[in-house]
């Protein structure tokens, strides 16, 4: 039965009433966390302090390689080498320690060896599958080098040499034979490989992951904060001044007409983002460049299983198209959301990709947003452009039984998914299920 017009005014009367008070509500307390509000450059993770200069954090849940290994592994693919991201850049409690000098005074040590990838002939395709073993043995002796290192390196320069160095040369001639012999089979025989087995222990320079790529020049000195995020392209210049409400919102700007609610945080009563994965935030680094629509990404996963056993490694190929995977501001280190898009000279998106497989309690209802997925990796290895090609996405199993949800999706450099010409475009993503037993 309706109601009566009486009673459906008394009801909105009382509902008005109500709002009123709980906007008055709002306003008091909005003024209380605005007064309260500490600047997000204070608030690095999740807690309330701000980590010393070159201090060393605990990395979120699930967010560095499996069996304490280091946040980017190398696989040698089709002639290039494939740079996967654990964890978006976070480093291990150990990996910070020893490779970036966090709390012990120096930058730390490792195993330097001559890239063999760079020196090789074009490899005949019938000898590739093999050359591409080896080469990835090679990372291997090196990974496992270091390994040591980090744990018998104090024992003494003499012992390095003899129980390090001298037993990993001994290897990497072995395997360059083996490389030598397989190229020769099929093509021109290589020419002195056997000069890049001997390695050295170099100090971990700090600007050797993130000079250019991380933190200085690609994170936040000239791509995150300064020229890229904050400065020039975040909040001067591309966010609030020119490209926000000065000309861009309200006064016959962008959307102009539409009733736009903010296209920037000046009246957001959220704590700045600071490049790090926290939420609450507001980011007001401008967008950035996009691309026609000829030009904007796309990516599939062209093949997967369709079942694996419980802790059974398998892997994923995936290919891409107008994405450039050139790009990656570690998102653990400060370079989440600080970069605006930027295309290359051909007008595509410059970034790279993610891989993520999570279990599905329910294959009802969505899933949990929250919750940290079994796989995570970000894919970035120069290679990419307007011709799809294939990256193999190596897995090393997931934990338990039931249905997995693989996904992949593009990035810029900065972790967003990158925009699209038109609203009617499907954005670069695949996803597929896969049986785990």
């Amino acid at each position: 039965m309706r109601r009566s017009t009486r009673a459906r005014r008394s009801s909105g009367n009382a509902r008005s009433k109500r709002l009123l008070a709980v906007v008055g509500t709002l306003a008091v307390f909005g003024g209380i966390v605005a007064v309260t509000q500490i600047s997000s450059a204070e608030d690095r993770r999740s807690g309330n302090t701000r980590p010393a200069a070159g201090a060393c954090v605990q990395p979120s849940p699930g967010a560095t390689a499996p069996g304490e290994g280091g946040s980017t592994t190398r696989t040698w693919q089709d002639g290039r080498w494939v740079r996967n991201h654990w964890g978006d850049g976070q480093q291990s409690m150990q990996e910070c320690q020893q490779g970036s000098g966090g709390g012990n005074g120096s930058g730390g040590s490792a195993i330097a060896c001559p890239d063999v990838a760079d020196q090789l002939p074009e490899v005949p395709r019938r000898a590739r599958a093999e050359v591409d073993r080896n080469v990835s043995q090679l990372q291997a002796q090196i990974a496992e080098a270091d390994r040591r290192l980090a744990a018998e390196g104090n024992k003494g320069a003499q012992f390095v040499r003899d129980s390090i160095l001298r037993p990993l040369a001994d290897r990497r001639r072995a395997t360059l034979a083996r490389i030598t012999t397989a190229i020769d089979r099929f093509g021109p025989r290589p020419q002195n490989l056997a000069q890049l087995a001997e390695c050295q222990v170099k100090p971990v320079d700090n600007g050797g992951g993130n000079n250019g790529g991380g933190n200085t020049g690609g994170g936040n000195n000239g791509g995150g904060n300064t020229g890229g995020g904050n400065t020039g392209g975040g909040n001067t210049g591309g966010g609030n001044t020119g490209g926000g409400n000065n000309g861009g919102g309200s006064t016959g700007g962008p959307g102009a007409g539409l009733g736009v609610l903010a296209n920037n945080c000046d009246e957001s009563r959220l704590q700045p983002h600071d490049g790090f994965q926290n939420g609450n935030r507001c980011v007001s680094t401008a967008f950035g460049e996009v691309g026609a629509a000829a030009n904007n990404p796309s990516l599939l996963i062209t093949d997967f299983p369709d079942e694996v056993g419980a802790n059974q490694p398998f892997t994923m190929r995936v290919s891409t198209r107008n994405l450039i995977r050139d790009r990656f501001l570690a998102a653990g280190q400060g370079g989440y959301y600080v970069e605006s898009s930027l295309l290359n000279a051909d007008g595509l998106v410059r970034g790279h990709f993610h891989t993520a497989c999570r279990m599905l309690d329910s294959l009802d209802a969505p899933p949990e947003p929250q919750e940290v997925p079994a796989f995570f990796v970000a894919t970035e290895d120069g290679g990419g452009g307007r011709e799809p090609d294939e990256v193999t996405i190596q897995i090393p199993g997931l934990p338990e039984s039931g249905t997995a949800q693989c996904a992949v999706w593009a990035g810029d450099g900065s972790h967003r998914l990158p925009m699209m010409e038109r609203a009617n475009q499907t954005p670069a993503f695949d996803a597929v299920r896969i049986r785990v037993n």
